[in-house]
């Protein structure tokens, strides 16, 4: 169940790692294939502009990033090495694996992860993390326990509104923001 916001905020203060699905997520959920000249089919994947803002924004703020999908796709590979994620796994059925693997890797405990999802495969990270952040098109068992939910869907802003949160409860988004400021 969504939490107040005081303790949302208190919860973001800690957090140095962000994970996130992709899928439903980063995306809007579409899965678009297209085929060449009878050639197996590619993914195509279709980004917003405000979340890849977003996550620059908390890469110069310092915080780690991680995408765990349960899809593969080169289009994702890119995007991924756009924005300079610490962590990029694919294809992974069980999620909740490598969140354990990441969080042991980087020496954190649980209240320093945030984790962004939108289907039952992302429930076992989002219910560990210290802030389990859900998108406003979420299915219903994963808006019930989620700590925040977004108000924007996933794939239109919601990851932007999930770090700006972040970074204001961390008092880094002033800082942010003044980078894009005229001197």
């Amino acid at each position: 169940m969504p939490l107040p916001l005081t303790e949302i905020e208190a919860r973001a203060r800690h957090i140095r790692l962000l994970l996130l699905d992709c899928d439903g997520v980063l995306t809007d959920g579409s899965v678009i294939y297209s085929v060449t000249d009878g050639h197996a089919a590619e993914t195509t994947k279709v980004f917003h502009i405000h979340d890849g803002q977003g996550l620059r924004l908390a890469r110069q703020a310092g915080l780690k990033l991680g995408l765990i999908s349960g899809r593969a796709s080169r289009a994702l590979e890119t995007r991924a090495r756009e924005l300079a994620f610490d962590y990029l796994y694919q294809n992974v059925a069980d999620k909740f694996s490598v969140y354990e693997q990441l969080r042991q890797a980087e020496q954190l405990t649980d209240e320093q992860i945030a984790y962004i999802g939108d289907d039952l495969p992302d429930l076992a990270p989002l219910l560990r993390a210290g802030l389990g952040i859900a998108v406003a098109d979420a299915v219903p068992d994963v808006l019930q326990r989620a700590h925040y939910v977004t108000a924007k869907p996933g794939g239109r802003g919601a990851v932007r509104e999930a770090v700006e949160l972040i970074l204001k409860a961390q008092n880094r988004w002033d800082a942010a923001v003044h980078g894009f400021l005229p001197t």
